[in-house]
């Protein structure tokens, strides 16, 4: 008799578990749900701790890193059959210093299976030249403090910043690098166009039900800033604020971003 318990008992939870995989697959008209995209800033394998964190790159300079901030938009999501989800207005600028700026939430993100993840690294030009009044959250110039992220004198936002320390650099007796890069094509001015547009691959499928919000886990590998496609040596420029000398980063770094993994919740 305890047996035949046991046995229905195994029985219903079975049955349970396939029903509560059904439901979780099923999607119904006008399910939703946030999709999370992590970002995640290492120096190779190792977790970046600002002012501590050591590397060295090919050409043998070493570097800490005391400040790391980039803009993301334009994030679109791509099903393995070609729907695409795009946040056209959605601005984020996520630094090392404000781990709660490290996530983006995508919100309202409809039902499917996504395998795709685009972006762009910076802010485009209608933004950057459009009446400073419209420009609210992170895209307000005056709200940056000491981390400023725009450049007034030719009206265009910083993308990418990066700065440090390295033995080899002698700045008027300073170590201090500095890496500020930017430039959409320039208003007042022409400038060279260091908006670089990503597009990712998952290995895992982002599964979005109205009970699963997939987290999406982006490693940025700092490394790469100066050993990707070009090699950047700190020596040769240790201060960058001119969107020329920003060209061979900018490629770098769009080459640094990869996909993890997908955490299904």
């Amino acid at each position: 008799m305890k047996s035949k318990f046991n046995y229905l008992i195994i029985s219903l939870l079975l049955i349970f578990f396939i029903s509560s995989c059904e439901k979780t697959d099923e999607i119904k008209p006008g399910d939703k749900n946030s999709v999370f995209i992590e970002f995640d800033n290492r120096l190779g394998a190792e977790e970046i701790v600002l002012g501590t964190t050591k590397g060295t790159n090919s050409t043998s300079e070493d570097f800490t890193i005391t400040r790391l901030n980039y803009f993301i938009s334009n994030i679109k999501l791509m099903s393995a059959t070609g729907e695409t989800v795009s946040f056209p207005d959605q601005y984020s600028l996520v630094k090392e210093s404000d781990t709660n700026s490290q996530v983006i939430e995508l919100k309202d993100v409809p039902a499917g299976d996504y395998n795709h993840l685009m972006y762009t690294i910076g802010v485009d030009s209608i933004h950057s030249v459009s009446d400073v009044s419209l420009r609210t959250g992170v895209l307000d110039p005056a709200g940056y403090g000491d981390d400023n992220m725009y450049w007034s004198w030719n009206m265009g936002y910083i993308f990418f910043k990066m700065e440090g320390n390295s033995s080899k650099v002698n700045v008027n007796g300073s170590t201090k690098y500095e890496l500020h890069i930017g430039g959409f094509g320039g208003k007042d001015a022409p400038t060279p166009n260091n908006i670089r547009n990503l597009e990712l691959h998952m290995n895992q499928t982002a599964t979005v039900r109205r009970d699963i919000a997939p987290d999406v886990h982006v490693i940025f590998d700092v490394a790469k800033v100066f050993d990707g496609t070009k090699k950047v040596s700190l020596v040769a420029n240790p201060v960058i604020h001119n969107p020329k000398l920003g060209i061979d980063i900018s490629e770098n770094y769009a080459e640094a971003f990869m996909i993890d993994h997908v955490h299904l919740d």
